[in-house]
């Protein structure tokens, strides 16, 4: 019987810890007795301390009143109002000024109808009323705030300990706090810091402070810490090579704070928290980027974007959602993808008009058909073929994909009056050796030539084509990152293609930002090309996750060598340097120096090409290629009798 009980009061326990508020009036019923309650306690004790023949009826309209200003009081300053366990310094203002006014209440009313009380006697006991009943009030809430923390601790005993965090020069981390109110599966121990020690507490929480690996160690041993929490990328970034390390040997897992747009766009939430990526160890500085002006320019606008449910047109959509457009048309051939961007949209912008549609930019119809439907005023151009080995075993449907489907689309936009085309091209369109950079590079060639002849009135139009190109972007479709991760997930090995390739990263909002600002900042014909920052090792990109995984590269996980696949480059070529390029405003973004094409002749050369390609005839299609793009060297493929 007594173990029933015992379970019964736990229940009770836990749903009174998930409890997110009393009801208000409950609490307004509970001051209003502890303000009455004071009352009477000051004017009895008052009356025997003075000895105050004081009518049992007067006694009584003293009470009535307590009850009447206070209500008043309670009413006018809403101190029932406030969530207690999130009570601060303003709220006990709040009660003072309450009280004040109830005491206020209080004189001028007994001035006027008691008559056994002096003057001062009554401006006595309002005194101790003041006091009182502000003492009462406050107590009554810092024994609800404990004892909510201590039902919440005991009940928390099972959840994850965890540690938050403090960079050097922060003086709060209010996010972290927040947290630690709303969780229902995390158990905050307090703050953790790199440096000296130092007896300190924020927000009740004790800061830790360790100095190497050992006391570390002895921290995360002492206190039974299962993980710590970084409140951003940046802090991540900076502890890369220090507390990230210490967890990634303690095997303490790594937690990041969710951001504002991640909790509203219900991606993550607090009780499951994100671990801490390899792209968060990548990422750089934020790029600021002139948000009002793209807002100024797009407010309104008709906005297509093809490739919409790829990595990059994926996340154009999401930001170009937040910028006041009249309609977003999103252009695919992927079914199941277009339907999982079709639910977040619908989801996170609920207000944005926007319209799926499903289509292959090679058909020259459905393109068409789209266009005369929308007349979209700006084309965002993400379709494209993108992985290296697949193209250079289809050379002609990267061609037909890569050129014939971006020709299809400018030729439209040109004849439906689009005011700017932005193109999305890549690093491997640089002195390509493989088939797929020399198609984007066919690509951007058929667009730039298209461009100069409609600026200097050699080809009928109004429309402006913009060129952006980048390299590689973490966690995209079938990228490196994501491939690590099922190779983890089933044990290993991790295979990389050469110890000593390299590549350059950029996180996909970062890379779309880029795109954005490049769009607006273009006036038409440019090639933008992006600062790709520094390049990073692919054998190392595979150690590192292994580490953040709490494994040990080689031991608990090999890594393999399978050597460089067909078309494959040892290392990208650098996008920005003096020679190739120019500078423009934004420090990120550089103008490429590149060759200029007549258009008539690509445009008869290109037909050429896609007729070759849509007859499957591969070698003569390369060939062809490689006499429109010279620098097109073939690197480990089959291709390389053509360069002879």
């Amino acid at each position: 019987m007594a173990s029933i009980n015992v379970l019964k009061i736990n229940d009770l326990i836990i749903l009174f810890s998930k409890q997110k508020y009393f009801n208000r009036w409950i609490i307004f019923f509970i001051d209003l007795f502890f303000s009455v309650l004071s009352t009477f306690l000051v004017f009895a004790t008052l009356g025997n301390i003075l000895k105050i023949n004081l009518p049992i009826h007067e006694f009584i309209y003293i009470n009535l009143f307590a009850i009447v200003c206070s209500t008043i009081s309670f009413l006018s300053c809403q101190t029932y109002k406030g969530i207690i366990r999130h009570s601060t310094f303003t709220e006990t203002g709040r009660i003072a000024i309450a009280s004040f006014v109830k005491v206020a209440l209080m004189t001028s009313a007994l001035s006027c109808f008691i008559h056994s009380l002096s003057f001062l006697q009554i401006f006595l006991g309002g005194g101790l009323d003041l006091f009182l009943t502000f003492f009462v009030l406050t107590i009554f809430r810092a024994l609800l705030i404990i004892m909510y923390s201590m039902i919440v601790k005991s009940v928390a005993s099972n959840n994850e300990k965890l540690l938050i965090y403090k960079e050097e020069d922060a003086v709060s981390n209010s996010p972290a706090i927040s947290l630690w109110k709303q969780s229902d599966n995390y158990q905050i121990e307090g703050y953790i810091r790199i440096g000296k020690r130092s007896k300190i507490r924020i927000g009740g929480c004790p800061v830790y402070s360790v100095k190497d690996q050992l006391e570390f160690n002895g921290l995360v041993n002492r206190k039974g810490i299962k993980a710590i929490l970084f409140t951003d990328y940046h802090a991540v970034k900076a502890e890369s090579e220090r507390l990230v390390r210490y967890c990634e040997r303690k095997k303490v897992r790594m937690l990041m704070l969710p951001t504002v747009d991640e909790l509203k766009g219900g991606t993550v939430n607090l009780r499951n928290l994100p671990e801490v990526r390899i792209e968060d160890l990548l990422g750089r500085d934020e790029i600021n980027i002139n948000l009002k002006e793209i807002a100024d320019e797009l407010g309104g606008k008709v906005v297509m974007v093809t490739g919409a449910a790829g990595s990059i047109g994926s996340e154009l959509c999401r930001q170009l959602c937040t910028f006041g457009l009249k309609q977003l048309i999103l252009f695919d051939s992927a079914e199941t993808p277009m339907h999982t961007i079709r639910l977040e949209l619908e989801d996170r912008f609920p207000d944005v008009v926007f319209t799926p549609i499903m289509g292959d930019v090679r058909m020259l119809a459905r393109v068409e058909s789209v266009f005369k439907s929308f007349h979209p005023q700006y084309v965002f151009h993400a379709a494209a073929y993108k992985h290296v080995p697949l193209m250079e075993e289809n050379p002609c449907e990267a061609v037909h994909t890569n050129v014939q489907g971006t020709r299809n689309m400018a030729d439209m936009s040109v004849k439906y009056g689009t005011d700017k085309f932005i193109m999305i091209s890549t690093d491997k369109a640089v002195n390509p050796t493989n088939v797929m950079g020399a198609s984007k590079r066919l690509a951007e060639i058929y667009v730039q030539s298209l461009s100069i002849a409609i600026s200097k009135g050699l080809h009928p139009g109004k429309t402006r084509f913009i060129t952006t190109r980048f390299g590689n972007v973490l966690g995209s479709n079938g990228s490196v990152i994501p491939r690590f991760r099922e190779q983890l997930a089933k044990g290993g090995p991790l295979t990389v293609t050469h110890p000593d390739i390299i590549r350059y990263f950029m996180t996909i909002p970062e890379a779309c930002r880029l795109v954005l600002e490049a769009a607006f900042m273009g006036k038409g014909n440019e090639i933008f090309v992006f600062d790709m920052g520094t390049p990073v090792k692919i054998a190392d990109l595979a150690r590192r996750m292994i580490e953040l995984a709490g494994l040990i590269p080689e031991k608990d996980i090999e890594i393999k060598y399978t050597g460089l696949r067909p078309g494959e480059k040892l290392y990208e070529e650098l996008l920005a340097t003096k020679e190739n390029t120019l500078p423009t405003n934004n420090t990120k973004i550089f103008h490429a120096k590149v060759r200029e094409y007549n258009f008539t002749d690509i445009s008869t050369i290109v037909s050429h090409l896609v007729n070759l390609a849509i007859r499957v005839e591969k070698l003569e299609t390369v060939k062809v290629m490689k006499s429109i793009v010279p620098e097109f060297m073939s690197k480990n493929s089959e291709y390389e009798k053509l360069d002879k």
